[in-house]
């Protein structure tokens, strides 16, 4: 499994649209560690270019914070499973959350 994480200044963006960089995170899913973490930069924002862009990095599930109907569409037609209404905090716990079922979603942050 490998999650990528749309981030700003370190922490989740809260719009993944938007975001400095992506946190891709590998992770060992019988044992629930962390592997390899690298940040890529994204190509420029435009409609419907990030899904294909995330899954020829190999990711196979995005947490954001917020994120528009049509967009999370375009990532399942990718078989790319979305998560939505993290909060902006550090990748790296955001996963160690998620794999430990500790994770605390709220409202989704985008509404487009």
């Amino acid at each position: 499994m490998k999650i990528a994480i749309p981030t700003a200044g370190g922490l989740l963006a809260m719009h993944f649209g938007h975001c400095e960089s992506f946190t891709l995170i590998d992770v060992d899913e019988t044992t629930k560690t962390i592997g390899k973490v690298t940040a890529v930069v994204p190509p420029p924002h435009q409609p419907g270019l990030l899904p294909p862009w995330v899954k020829e990095q190999g990711a196979t599930h995005v947490i954001a914070g917020g994120m528009g109907a049509r967009a999370q569409e375009l990532f399942a037609a990718q078989g790319i499973k979305v998560l939505v209404g993290a909060t902006a905090e550090n990748p790296e716990k955001i996963v160690s959350d998620f794999l430990t079922g500790k994770l605390i979603v709220g409202l989704n942050a985008c509404d487009h």
